[in-house]
């Protein structure tokens, strides 16, 4: 590697860190400023109201097959 070659991805490394470090700080600034939605609460809907849904045999192995990964 060249001296070139080091000195530009030093300066580039340097420069992401102060880019990071701003978008924290104006990340932070701007936090108190951001309005979170207060949670809607949705009623379950009976299986007797839900029609013309169908799912690929693919999909359905593969929604199946995803018990594996978590609870």
């Amino acid at each position: 590697m060249s001296n070139h070659t080091a000195s530009r991805e030093s300066t580039a490394s340097r420069e992401s860190e102060v880019s990071l470090a701003e978008l924290r700080g104006d990340c932070a600034r701007m936090a108190p400023h951001w309005a979170t939605p207060k949670k809607a609460v949705t009623a379950p809907v009976k299986p007797s109201l839900i029609h013309g849904v169908t799912v690929p045999p693919a999909s359905a192995r593969l929604i199946d097959a995803m018990s594996d990964y978590g609870d």
